[in-house]
């Protein structure tokens, strides 16, 4: 038998579209959680080279501040990009039946929608403001919103190998 030890990987990065309303709630301990699933889809060439497209349906789980931040930001056909990890639950139903999910339960989620919000406008008439999708991460142990716009490995290349790329 080898001495290998088995790396211990357990990451999914999905994309989708929330097929319902989020399920906001709190566990018997104030603990915010929100449920949601999502329809990520995919094309591909079928045996004819035509077009198919195949939907998958995931559930996504989100605690503490994400789930709040979801509550607030998510509805049905909303697209966001989720980040986080596979986890099984199993639980036993009223009438006594084994029942198990697989999920992805979410360690950063990027909302993908333009957000839209009221405010006052001249004359005092309430108008609509929309603005851009916001490429932000909300992170589950850092809620404070990421900026990932400026984000490159320049800045751990030498001199030598950034000269090399220009």
């Amino acid at each position: 038998m080898s001495d290998l030890k088995m790396p211990e990987i357990n990451n999914v990065i999905i994309a989708g579209n929330l097929t319902k309303d989020p399920v906001y709630r709190q566990t018997s301990n104030n603990t915010p959680v929100v449920n949601f699933s999502i329809a990520s889809n995919r094309k591909y060439r079928d045996g004819s080279n035509q077009w198919q497209e195949d939907v998958c349906y995931v559930g996504i789980v989100a605690w503490n501040r994400l789930a709040e931040s979801c509550r607030e930001r998510l509805k049905k056909g909303s697209a966001v990009l989720v980040d986080g990890e596979l986890q099984s639950r199993i639980w036993k139903t009223e009438e006594g039946y084994n029942r198990s999910v697989v999920e992805i339960k979410a360690r950063r989620i990027q909302f993908l929608n333009k957000r839209v919000r009221f405010a006052q406008g001249e004359n005092g008439q309430i108008v609509e403001v929309i603005e851009d999708a916001v490429d932000v991460f909300v992170e589950e142990d850092h809620p404070e919103a990421i900026d990932f716009t400026e984000d490159s490995f320049d800045k751990f290349l030498s001199s030598e190998e950034s000269d090399l790329i220009k």
